[in-house]
């Protein structure tokens, strides 16, 4: 039975998973796409073979097996609800989003009274599956530091509350240091990663480093995880999307190999 896919967001990372499934690389079905911007729903679908139905958000969960949220944080919610309260599978993108305890309660109670799984894909970074490890254990702290071009940051609210102007940085500068809670907020396009860390670490500190580098051309997230298990440290350098340099071209990798998982027979890693 092939696996029906309803896609909510067509921005940079919902266009590569809608190509990959129409190319083949994810033995499925994209049955329908939902985008408040309704021309940009339109672009997408012109780049496809496949013509999946252009729909609103309640007709797009019921023609589909899994939901993929690859929209916002703010979509999260209405996304979530909607998906899981009628049996539909769920894949989150926005992933900060369930730094808000409410909403992660939310997700789980509603998950597990209608039989439904959740996936998290890893997003832009690397050895997720030892981190997740570790947290069988005991992690004492884990330390994220992000470093982009200023012109990823543009937008961002924390940047616009700061007054801080990114065109005027010559020289890798630090422009935020705090918990992850506090920097999935500040930077909502930008680190989402740090989210994905604190639920792969179990709730265990998060600190997060932002630096703008008018020197780079990639983005580049660097962890350190110390607890009972020893040390992890990586470090991952990634090609940011022409289109979009807020997030990386490895997040939407993720999200395409995280589907693929979901339909082939055998399962690799954590």
């Amino acid at each position: 039975m092939v696996l029906k896919i309803g896609l909510v967001g067509c921005g940079a990372i919902g266009t590569e998973i809608a190509r990959a499934i129409d190319s083949g690389d994810i033995a499925a079905e994209l049955v329908a796409v939902f985008d408040r911007n309704v021309d940009r729903a339109g672009e997408l679908m012109k780049c496809l073979k496949a013509q999946p139905m252009l729909s609103d958000l309640e007709d797009l969960v019921e023609r589909s097996d899994i939901v993929v949220e690859a929209a916002s944080q703010r979509a999260v919610p209405e996304v979530a609800k909607a998906a899981l309260e009628n049996g539909r599978d769920l894949m989150i993108m926005s992933v900060g989003a369930l730094l808000d305890k409410y909403l992660y309660r939310m997700v789980e109670e509603l998950a597990k009274e209608h039989g439904c799984r959740v996936y998290v894909p890893s997003g832009a970074i690397s050895s997720l599956d030892g981190l997740k490890s570790a947290g069988i254990g005991k992690i004492d702290l884990v330390t994220l530091t992000t470093t982009k071009n200023p012109k990823g940051f543009k937008g961002a609210p924390y940047i616009e509350d700061m007054e801080i102007d990114l065109d005027a940085i010559c020289e890798p500068t630090v422009i935020f240091e705090g918990p992850a809670e506090e920097a999935v907020k500040a930077f909502p396009a930008n680190v989402n990663v740090a989210a994905t860390l604190s639920l792969a670490a179990r709730g265990s500190r998060v600190m997060v480093k932002i630096v703008a580098d008018p020197d780079t051309e990639v983005n580049i997230h660097q962890i350190t995880a110390e607890g009972n298990f020893g040390r992890i440290t990586t470090r991952v350098e990634n090609v940011p999307f022409p289109r979009n340099p807020k997030t990386s071209y490895l997040a939407a990798l993720s999200a395409i190999a995280t589907l693929r998982s979901i339909v082939e027979p055998v399962k690799i890693g954590t």
